[in-house]
């Protein structure tokens, strides 16, 4: 019989068994899947399937429509706790992963990938949702740099395994899948049988919410996942097309980031809570302002392969920063709003994935660093609205234009 529990009672629950044990259980298993799914996908596609650019295009494509379509959890969770959907859909996510070489064609492989991504997206929806929820707003950046430093460990881990045995045990495509994909879906089995269903203070709202105060909150999302999807297409891409990468060289760099955020996540953690969003925020569009114009000068000023892969590790060590953006609209959001406009958000972050690669593509075609400068302007009117921002976001003080509300002391 499932066990209702709400999160003042949670505290008296063995620790493995409370709220924050199973963020940090999650967070672990989300990227043992996903991982090894993109770590193998280029190799599978063209090896297996026989994949062509376009063919990748429009893989990549049919991955990002259920992020653009995660405003679909609102209907869900009428109907469903987000509990349970946060760990369905983490249990799709490693099932999907699991088969993923049972279906080596075109059809096949879009169709396990549809289900995948479906998986990933409304997981990682209803997971803002409820860390957000869970934790205490005084506590949040620092739990939440130590989650993505959770991430960065499983990820770290499922890399390592594949680069240890792939060929010392001779793998193929089918094992590693469903070891990776298998290990993901017995933890979120695990999960679902053994918590109880956490129940937070404040019933969430089940319907759309756009909320006029919120606008600035929408306005960072979209240009976060503009600036994502150039970072995530073009940055790699880079590597490969104009210096050569190989494979392993491109692991290197995947690895040496997922160090780098191990051990500086709980500290950009520890940065938000004491610097505040306005500041942190800041600092990191600065940074990738640098970066960006960088990567720019990589081809109008011939700078070499040592750099270009500094400015990568750089690129993907201020994009951790981003979680001050989390922090901020618990800060000022009505708690009723948080799990619809977790949904929203996640659909405005995606709006750019569907058009941006292709456009940007074209472009690329007559200019890569122009597509860097673009970056950069898109960096700096991120920056522009991140001083918007208040010292002390609530309710009320959303922007440095709201009416203000008292404020604690410096």
């Amino acid at each position: 019989m499932t066990q209702f529990v709400t999160l003042e009672d949670a505290k008296h629950q063995p620790f493995w068994r409370r709220p924050v044990a199973l963020l940090f259980l999650m967070a672990l298993a989300m990227p043992i899947a996903f991982n090894t799914w993109s770590a193998l996908l280029n190799n599978f596609v063209i090896e297996v399937a026989d994949f062509d650019g376009s063919d990748i295009g429009l893989l990549h494509t049919v991955r990002e429509i259920p992020g653009f379509l995660a405003v679909g959890v609102i209907a869900i969770i009428i109907f469903v706790r987000e509990q349970v959907l946060g760990l369905v859909s983490l249990a799709l996510l490693g099932a999907a992963t699991a088969v993923t070489a049972w279906f080596p064609s075109m059809g096949g492989i879009l169709t396990i990938t549809m289900l995948s991504s479906i998986g990933f997206h409304y997981y990682e929806t209803v997971n803002q949702s409820l860390q957000l929820q869970w934790l205490k707003i005084e506590d949040a950046p620092r739990m939440l740099g130590w989650l993505l430093a959770a991430g960065s460990f499983a990820t770290l881990v499922a890399y390592l395994a594949i680069m240890a045995l792939w060929e010392t045990l001779d793998l193929n495509y089918n094992a590693v899948y469903l070891a990776g994909g298998g290990v993901t879906l017995l933890i979120a089995v695990f999960a679902m049988i053994a918590y109880p269903q956490f129940e937070a203070p404040t019933p969430q709202v089940k319907k759309m919410v756009l909320r006029r105060r919120y606008w600035l909150y929408y306005a960072l999302q979209f240009m976060a996942g503009a600036r994502r999807q150039i970072f995530v297409v073009f940055a790699g891409f880079m590597m490969v097309e104009r210096f050569g990468y190989e494979v392993h060289q491109i692991t290197t760099l995947y690895l040496v980031n997922l160090v780098a955020n191990m051990v500086l996540a709980p500290l950009m953690g520890r940065a938000v809570g004491y610097f505040g969003e306005r500041r942190t925020l800041g600092f990191e569009y600065i940074g990738l302002i640098i970066v960006f114009l960088s990567y720019g000068g990589v081809y109008y000023l011939g700078w070499g392969v040592v750099v270009a892969a500094v400015l990568y590790v750089l690129d993907h060590i201020f994009f951790g920063l981003a979680l001050a953006l989390k922090t901020y609209f618990q800060k000022i959001a009505d708690p009723a709003d948080i799990a619809p406009t977790a949904a929203v958000a996640f659909t405005i972050n995606h709006i750019a994935a569907v058009f941006l690669p292709v456009l940007l593509g074209l472009l690329w075609l007559v200019s890569p660093a122009a597509v860097f400068f673009l970056a950069a302007g898109m960096a700096g009117v991120s920056l522009s609205l991140a001083m918007l921002i208040p010292r002390h976001p609530a309710p009320g003080n959303e922007t440095i234009f709201a009416s203000a509300v008292p404020q604690a002391a410096e």
